[in-house]
């Protein structure tokens, strides 16, 4: 596409785009247009239904590229950005010694600017929604919001709701430290209600973070007000041995025994499950973010995802803010369920490549909270959408485009990333600001970030171990 075709798409619109084919919720329809106006799809059909319908609008050809839906991330740490490698190579629960401290050394500028780095690099890698789970800097959450409206980014925003130490017995919520988390917690769900981009959530780090009573609460205010609440559950051998020696039950036993579990849960990793506790997800509705680069990175165990699809169990793909390209995050979920289940077992399909587009975008979006408002192209719903080059030497010569794009796409065929109607991103560069200044003031505030806080790491850094396994 030409400058002039970016000049037409960068304007208010509305748009009559007709691309060479659509994603669609049943596959790939050739000869699809769609109309957009004021932040949704109001048409999808066949281009010459919908130019017969909308006489008034100039179609806009879309030679050589297909429209599909953005990339749900359902599970990130927007503010942990300037971490980076620093988690690389590291033993698990690297959370007590990396991104605690890390988050607890940002100030306003410097959470704010962590916010909107990880929220470009997930619009150029095609996420038009990120799932935050609550950070732990000391401030206003607002400023996560702030930087990911200015970036342009639909967010479902976690605040957290830890009241307790883990390994220590908490306060009751019904006053107390439990008390002010709920206090908090609700004023989180009122103040964002009616915001475009920015849907509020609850989160609790670990269940051992919050007390029993907390746990309950939060998850009924959630469920209350439509909303998620968000827990790492069953991520790492330890968080279970400590959930057994402290409860007698699994971490997601645990949840389920206090009535914490239900539609409203969205359980961030959930690698480590026993079969009944598939079974408590799948009677209880709850949903899961698989984060397969998370597992291979930091993990103990692969989530058995091809067994909850089967199941009925609701799940989305995140990164947790690993890397940000929505065509490898759907690759790395369907190769870790083949090296991890498939090869075991002789199944060399692992999905066949639909279940990871799929659950890489409506199904992300249901495990978020927002399966009625994104993550389909469909009438109605908003207008978060990718405009992926079909021409390059990776796809045109696809026999078989859904597979093509789990296993061959990637961020640089993404021409344009379009969030609520507008465009967010054309050709990996942010539209309306200035992603690489934002990028250079990153890379300063990361700097002394990460010189302030207490980071310990368990290993050294790759030129540092490469140096000593050379030595005598």
């Amino acid at each position: 596409m030409n400058q002039l075709t970016r000049e037409l798409l960068d304007a208010p619109g509305p748009f009559l785009l007709e691309p060479d084919a659509v994603l669609t919720p049943t596959g790939l329809a050739d000869g699809y247009a769609v109309v957009v106006a004021d932040g949704s799809f109001r048409a999808v059909g066949p281009a010459e239904e919908v130019r017969r319908a909308h006489p008034h609008l100039a179609g806009v050809r879309l030679s050589g590229h297909l429209l599909m839906p953005g990339f749900v991330d359902a599970h990130h740490h927007l503010t942990q950005s300037f971490g980076s490698a620093l988690a690389f190579g590291e033993p698990s629960e690297i959370f007590r010694r990396v991104w605690v401290p890390l988050e607890g050394a940002l100030d306003e500028e410097s959470a704010y600017t962590a916010a909107k780095l990880a929220a470009l690099e997930a619009l150029r890698g095609g996420f038009t929604t990120v799932a935050d789970a609550g950070t732990r800097a000391a401030v206003d959450v607002d400023v996560v919001a702030e930087a990911a409206r200015d970036a342009g980014i639909r967010c479902v925003l976690g605040l957290v709701c830890n009241d307790a130490d883990p390994g220590q017995d908490a306060a009751d919520a019904s006053g107390g430290a439990g008390g002010a988390v709920l206090a908090r917690a609700e004023r989180h769900l009122a103040r964002y209600a009616g915001d475009p981009l920015v849907h509020p959530s609850l989160a609790v780090s670990i269940p051992e973070a919050a007390s029993s009573a907390t746990l309950r609460h939060v998850a009924r205010l959630a469920a209350e007000a439509g909303a998620t609440v968000q827990i790492h559950v069953n991520e790492h051998l330890a968080g279970v041995e400590r959930s057994l020696l402290r409860h007698g039950l699994r971490p997601l036993e645990h949840l389920h025994h206090i009535g914490a579990l239900g539609p409203h849960l969205l359980a961030a990793h959930a690698t480590l499950l026993t079969p009944r506790e598939l079974t408590l997800l799948a009677d209880t509705g709850s949903a899961v973010s698989y984060n397969p680069v998370a597992s291979a990175w930091k993990g103990n165990a692969v989530a058995p995802a091809l067994a909850m699809a089967e199941r009925g169990i609701r799940f989305g793909l995140g990164t947790d803010g690993t890397r940000g390209d929505g065509f490898r995050l759907a690759e790395a979920a369907e190769f870790a369920q083949r090296i991890a289940y498939g090869l075991a077992t002789g199944d060399s399909s692992c999905g066949a490549g639909w279940t990871w587009l799929e659950h890489g975008t409506r199904g992300g979006a249901d495990a978020v909270g927002l399966r009625a408002r994104t993550g389909t192209v469909a009438e109605g719903l908003a207008a978060d959408f990718l405009l992926v080059d079909v021409t390059n030497p990776e796809l045109a010569l696809s026999w078989d485009l859904p597979w093509e794009l789990v296993r061959r796409g990637n961020r640089d065929q993404i021409t344009a990333v379009f969030v609520d109607g507008r465009m967010r991103m054309w050709r990996g560069l942010p539209t309306g600001w200035d992603g690489p200044a934002l990028v250079r003031r990153a890379a300063d505030l990361a700097r002394a970030s990460v010189a302030r806080a207490p980071i310990t790491r368990a290993h050294p850094t790759s030129a540092a171990a490469r140096e000593r396994s050379l030595a005598p």
